[in-house]
């Protein structure tokens, strides 16, 4: 099999779907494979990863750290919907200024963008797997 160029949109909540840990082992699989993330996308619930401010119980794995680390190690794009993650009071600190919040809580290594970096990334990839 040929090298393949993958983005992957992710829309389930972490904790409550398992979209965002089965999205890590498979971006962690492909990578391994000598395959291509050109994009991860954010959306719906999936926003939710990006919370700076979330702390599971020690005895489960971080979400937002296993993919922050993925990340780092390989480059990738971690990009969230900023309408879908507004929405759910993710905010970076450009958007805490603009809506006159005192706080940010994006997580470090996250990019609010539009679904135009999604579309963008489903043109210029081999194939995008949605996890939901």
């Amino acid at each position: 099999m040929t090298d393949k160029t993958f983005t992957l949109n992710i829309c389930g909540a972490p904790y409550a779907s398992s979209a965002p840990l089965s999205a890590l082992r498979f971006a962690k699989a492909a990578l391994a494979a000598g395959h291509t993330i050109q994009r991860v996308f954010f959306y719906q619930e999936g926003v939710m990863l990006a919370n700076a401010l979330s702390c599971p119980p020690q005895d489960e794995i971080n979400l937002t750290k296993a993919w922050q680390t993925l990340a780092t190690a390989h480059q990738l794009e971690l990009t969230i919907c900023v309408a879908a993650a507004l929405k759910r009071g993710i905010v970076d600190a450009k958007e805490a200024a603009r809506f006159g919040l005192a706080h940010h809580n994006l997580a470090e290594g996250f990019v609010l963008t539009g679904l135009g970096q999604l579309v963008d990334g489903m043109a210029n990839a081999d194939r995008t797997v949605t996890f939901s």
